[in-house]
């Protein structure tokens, strides 16, 4: 799992925020972006900087050698309604829906070409103020059928976000890796975010943890 602590990059700042801040690099189109993360007060301040690293993590461009590279982006839906254990298809709570705005600041910058969730609530609530900053239909999947072919196909080269549950976020990234790698997601956890780039038959692949 990547820790944001252990991370040396060093960018400048006009006005450095009071506390540490996290860097999380990114594909941006043509560029390299920094993604600064700042808890300033226990609100999320995001700012993004122009950087010239190189970050072998990601590619510069959608191409690389004439292959197509396609990135996932997957996270689990924020905090859910428990009030009534009978009810299958809780909405988002007050934390949930400042979350979903959260994942929102914190994904600005990337260009997602497509949005997908389950048909649950709490997943669509999730997914809902990306899509509708980007003005993207969030297309629904059956978390029973992860990562078929013509999924893969209908993907390819793209930038696609994914919002699923704690039993299927990591089920689609292992399927993506074709590896067991990650665990189901402990219940009291939303801020997991797996990125996963798939380049000529080969995945690279990371874990953030953004709380």
């Amino acid at each position: 799992m990547y820790n944001f602590t252990r991370n040396k990059a060093i960018a400048r700042l006009h006005q450095p925020p009071p506390l540490t801040d996290k860097f999380l690099y990114f594909r941006n189109r043509n560029k390299i972006s920094v993604l600064c993360l700042s808890i300033v007060k226990k609100k999320l301040v995001v700012t993004f900087i122009k950087s010239t690293f190189l970050v072998l993590f990601f590619s510069m461009n959608s191409f690389a050698f004439g292959q197509e590279v396609t990135t996932y982006y997957l996270i689990r839906h924020a905090e859910k309604e428990t009030t009534d254990p009978n009810n299958r298809n809780p909405h988002l709570t007050l934390k949930g829906k400042e979350r979903a705005q959260e994942w929102k600041t914190i994904l600005k910058a990337v260009p997602f070409d497509k949005i997908y969730s389950t048909s649950y609530f709490r997943t669509q609530e999730t997914a809902a103020p990306i899509a509708e900053e980007r003005k993207l239909p969030i297309e629904a999947y059956d978390p029973r059928k992860l990562y078929t072919d013509s999924f893969v196909k209908r993907n390819l080269g793209k930038t696609v976000l994914v919002v699923g549950h704690s039993n299927t976020t990591p089920v689609l990234a292992n399927k993506i890796l074709e590896n067991e790698t990650y665990p189901q997601i402990d219940d009291s956890i939303h801020g997991n975010l797996y990125i996963l780039q798939v380049f000529d038959g080969k995945v690279t692949h990371q874990l953030l943890n953004i709380e």
